[in-house]
């Protein structure tokens, strides 16, 4: 599969088509990313520095879940969801490819944690760590 010249692109789209052979057909394939719809729910536990995770869906049609907010020392900010290898270290399990779709993720995010705080995560489900259940 090869990226394919996409001509010009109005600022703000995110326009890539994909060029391909199936079963002896040339296809060709256009997707735009829009986020569709954001979930962030609080978490409870000891961890002062993890504020809530957050679900986010593509197009309708694409979720990745487990995305955290995190209290830096710069301010909030948007980690990806990972796991943790056999070797101890963190690896993320889905990631944006460039700046501008990390940015657009994590100002999506962001917008939504800050709009459920402001309503006091009213009717929002928290998710703690699972140790007093």
């Amino acid at each position: 599969m090869r990226q394919a010249g996409c001509g010009k692109q109005p600022p703000g789209r995110r326009d890539t088509v994909w060029e391909d052979r199936v079963e002896g057909k040339h296809i060709m394939t256009q997707a735009q990313l829009v986020i569709t719809s954001v979930s962030v729910r609080p978490y409870e536990s000891d961890d002062e520095k993890l504020k809530a995770f957050a679900s986010i869906v593509f197009n309708n049609a694409f979720v990745v879940k487990d995305l955290k907010v995190i209290e830096g020392n710069k301010g909030l900010f948007v980690a990806m969801p990972s796991r943790r290898g056999k070797d101890g270290t963190f690896r993320d399990i889905a990631h944006p490819l460039n700046q501008a779709t990390r940015d657009m993720i994590e100002r999506a995010v962001l917008e939504e944690y800050r709009k459920e705080v402001a309503r006091g995560f009213e009717g929002v489900k928290p998710q703690n760590d699972g140790l007093d259940d």
